[in-house]
């Protein structure tokens, strides 16, 4: 399921309790006509069935919950995946061994963020990283001094960008890369 698709599903989810919440507090508070305040949530009709089904009806509410449990869980877990099975905000590789290699993509972006800022050009630099391992999307965002020598910093950002992709065996499917120039100072 796409980002889209999750934000949709939250949302209906959440529209859902929230009118359950609503109309539960509008009947306690005898806002909604035909419904009285003080009457029983359950008709005694109704708690006798359960009770004669017992323990048949105790035994599906046990299997209902559980469902429904596990339905949570289940969708708990896909939300915290991304694309491709691995989790949000790792990069996860499976190695020439058995085994596989986790890292956070924070911990990736922070490297390259240092990598460029090798460079005495350039003054800042942000860097975003996202999408499935093998070809994550890269938004590199550089400030450089007034000084730099464009060509010196675009060598610069693209041999960061080849020891990136060596390094985490990713070569990026999108790569976006934006240069601002700071004014020169008086």
């Amino acid at each position: 399921m796409t980002n889209a698709g999750h934000r949709l599903l939250w949302t209906i989810v959440a529209l859902l309790l929230i009118a359950v919440g609503a109309a539960a507090l509008a009947a306690s508070l005898g806002a909604l006509p035909g419904a009285d305040p003080a009457a029983v949530l359950l008709s005694a009709d109704l708690v006798d069935r359960w009770r004669m089904a017992a323990p048949w009806s105790t035994l599906a509410a046990a299997v209902a919950g559980a469902l429904f449990a596990l339905a949570g869980q289940r969708l708990l877990v896909r939300e915290a995946r991304g694309p491709g099975g691995t989790l949000r905000g790792t990069l996860s590789h499976p190695g020439r061994r058995p085994g596989r290699t986790r890292l956070a993509a924070d911990v990736l972006a922070d490297a390259l963020v240092r990598d460029l800022t090798g460079n005495p050009g350039v003054r800042r630099a942000r860097v975003v990283l996202t999408g499935p391992p093998p070809h994550p999307d890269l938004w590199i965002r550089v400030d450089l001094t007034a000084d730099a020598p464009a060509a010196g910093v675009r060598e610069h950002v693209r041999a960061a960008v080849r020891r990136f992709a060596a390094t985490t065996d990713c070569q990026p499917a999108h790569l976006d890369v934006t240069a601002r120039i700071e004014p020169s100072r008086p």
